[in-house]
């Protein structure tokens, strides 16, 4: 257990680096052994960035699951690498042995990633790629040479298939037509057990007329690499610019992903290079148009930039996906969905982006009658959400991990979540199609998940504590207060929507007890005894679930609870909430250590990326910029969502910060300021 030496751990804080770009993240030290790449990514398709010239490290499709690895559960499966390229000068192979000055650099404001350097005293490169946001499947990578001296070039566009593929096919065609000529290099395989067909296509895209392009050659290597190629000669001073434009599709996603790849490269390349980066950078920009602006602390600025972008790339609207705790990032978590996406992602996109959110609940809507299998399995009635929820909407969890049958407070996150939607946007059709089904299966749920031990006593019993740290526990302090809010809610939705409510509803969550220890603090559950714990369970009564509104008992559960987390092995998103509510107390300067504690010494190098937890190494963990992201939209910005909407309550800026600005908030695109 750790004391608290906020003096210290706040000029530490402070002071870093002043002369922060707000909008770009910038590495010029490339250390390849000490590397956590960065994603750019369109809310289906996730592109990680790699230290080695022309490479990327990962290609994540979201929804793509399949039955191998961890656990004997489904897994995220990595997509084909549609992008790895080589560059050849003068016929020598260029490595990262060759180059200098080499950087990257994230621009956030316009969604891309750039690398560039010297290539000996030969050529300047540089190369930018996009996951582009107006094509959910579709990436585009752009090449730039300066040629030093007269050079022949020569590249290579590589597909490659991950390990875990089967089966591999591999097709290259060209498309002749008067106007244009489109070599399309194509790849198929089986996921590990054969139950998805797996699929993607790239073309080039040239700077030159038709008919003056370079000639295209394709050569196959093996059965899981084969390449596209052309060379061109460059005259000293020359700058020659081409694109390589690609799809990746699975038969999750399409009935016919061979063909469909194929033709959504076509239709892209056919936009055009310069179209795709305009449309690009418009929907980017219409994205842009709900953000946070920071005044007088440029480092909080640009990483606050961070996690919101983050955000924003791994979700999109009209998709009914929810991203896993590492978005699209990587395969951490299996790609599986927990409450990490309802209590602490979801909140901070509701508010900024409703469209963007509506998608995550729909998601949990379209896997409700899988709910009600759990929930009949376990001898309950209505519906019981997983866990772990991956394609299916049944249990993924590992059976070893015992939050799968034991963690049920998920169900009540989940309709928490449906019906913050509604509050947000007072959508009363979305409320009866699809909110309503989702908050009274829930609510029936807890009414018989509930024990009903004598008059005004319906404990709940044998729980994963939101504090994961506490297994097998009765009576867990969130997991109650979330099963009264759901039952709360639930009973609410139904008078707006004029059905009679089950009376037995408000009888269960009016005799659902939240215990208290001797001295009055919120006890986490029945067996607690003051040791150390995993993270955020006590407090979040008070935010988000408004159990406990009485601000001398926010205070007495926060300075109890804020010292009992220890230094390790705990996840960011513990002191987002400690942060938000010591702003909403009115203290501000223990309000910005947490801010600070939840995540800078999470950070890893060279772009900053948030692990999980101080010191960890599996970035980018999005659940815990959600949670960062709420103590400043709601615990600095003052940010309040209520059943009539988003208001603003009192609140209390950091140390430094002379404005803090939010705009483009809720379906109204309001503005919200806090000084």
């Amino acid at each position: 257990m750790r004391l608290l030496i906020l003096s210290v751990c706040f000029f530490a804080f402070v002071n870093t680096n002043n002369a922060q770009d707000p909008w770009k993240i910038t590495a010029t030290k490339i250390d390849p052994s000490n590397y956590y790449g960065i994603t750019v990514a369109n809310g289906m398709l996730g592109i990680v960035s790699s230290p080695e010239a022309f490479k990327v490290k990962d290609v994540v499709l979201a929804g793509a699951y399949d039955l191998y690895g961890r656990g004997r559960v489904s897994n995220f499966i990595r997509s084909f690498n549609l992008l790895n390229m080589y560059m050849e000068i003068d016929g020598k192979r260029l490595a990262n042995a060759d180059v200098s000055n080499m950087k990257q650099s994230l621009d956030m404001r316009n969604a891309n990633f750039t690398t560039s350097f010297d290539y000996k005293d030969v050529a300047i490169v540089s190369y930018t790629y996009y996951s582009l946001r107006q094509l959910p499947y579709s990436v585009l990578i752009d090449i730039n040479i300066t040629a030093k001296k007269s050079i022949t070039l020569g590249n290579a566009s590589v597909m490659e298939a991950p390990d875990a593929l089967k089966e591999v096919q591999n097709y290259y065609n060209e498309i002749d037509r008067p106007h244009t000529t489109i070599s399309l290099l194509t790849s198929t395989a089986k996921s590990p057990t054969g139950k998805l067909l797996m699929c993607a296509s790239n073309s080039f895209i040239f700077s030159e007329p038709h008919g003056s392009e370079p000639r295209v050659i394709h050569e196959m290597w093996d059965n899981n690499m084969h390449l596209m190629k052309f060379a061109k000669k460059l005259a000293a001073g020359e700058t020659y610019r081409y694109s390589v434009v690609g799809s990746s599709i699975t038969s999750a996603h399409h009935d016919d992903p061979l063909n469909e790849a194929e033709r959504l490269t076509i239709f892209a390349k056919l936009q055009g290079r310069d179209r795709l980066v305009e449309m690009h950078t418009k929907a980017w920009d219409e994205l842009w148009s709900s953000d946070i602006t920071i005044e007088g602390d440029p480092q909080s600025q640009q990483d606050v930039h961070s996690m919101l972008y983050h955000l924003y790339s791994f979700v999109r609207e009209g998709a009914a996906n929810s991203p896993s705790p590492m978005g699209l990032s990587g395969l951490g978590y299996n790609g599986h969905v927990f409450w990490d996406t309802e209590l602490w992602m979801y909140p901070a996109l509701l508010q900024m982006h409703p469209e963007l959110a509506k998608g995550m609940v729909e998601y949990r809507f379209q896997r409700l009658d899988a709910a009600k299998r759990n929930a009949f399995g376990k001898g309950y009635r209505g519906a019981m959400f997983p866990w772990e929820s991956a394609a299916s909407g049944v249990e993924e969890t590992p059976v070893w991990a015992l939050s799968g049958p034991f963690e049920h407070h998920i169900t009540a996150c989940v309709a928490f979540a449906a019906w913050n939607y509604y509050a947000v946007t007072q959508d009363k059709n979305w409320l009866r199609e699809r909110g309503w089904p989702i908050l009274q299966s829930t609510a029936d749920f807890w009414a018989s998940r509930v024990e009903r031990n004598g008059p005004g006593k319906f404990d709940i019993k044998n729980v994963v504590a939101a504090d994961e740290w506490a297994e097998n526990v009765d009576n867990n302090a969130f997991t109650n207060a979330a099963a009264k809010a759901n039952l709360k809610y639930a009973t609410e939705a139904a008078k707006i929507l004029g059905i009679t409510p089950d009376a037995d509803w408000m009888q269960v969550a009016n005799n659902i007890p939240v215990l208290k220890m001797p001295d009055g603090t919120t006890s986490e559950h029945a067996s607690y005894k003051g040791e150390g714990i995993k993270q955020a369970d006590v407090n979040l009564l008070s935010y988000p679930l408004k159990e406990i509104t009485d601000p001398k008992q926010v205070k007495k559960d926060l300075d109890y609870y804020s010292v009992r987390v220890p230094n390790e092995g705990t996840p960011a998103m513990t002191q987002g909430i400690f942060a938000l509510l010591y702003s909403r107390l009115g203290e501000p300067e223990k309000a910005f250590h947490f801010f600070k504690d939840a995540y800078v010494p999470n950070l890893n190098p060279p772009f900053n990326v948030i692990a999980e937890t101080k010191g960890g190494t599996n970035p980018y963990f999005a659940t815990g910029a959600g949670g960062i992201l709420q103590a400043v939209i709601n615990g600095f910005g003052g940010l309040e969502i209520t059943s009539q909407g988003i208001t603003q309550i009192k609140s209390s800026l950091p140390p430094g910060w002379k404005s803090l600005k939010i705009t483009g908030v809720g379906p109204a695109k309001k503005t919200f300021i806090a000084k």
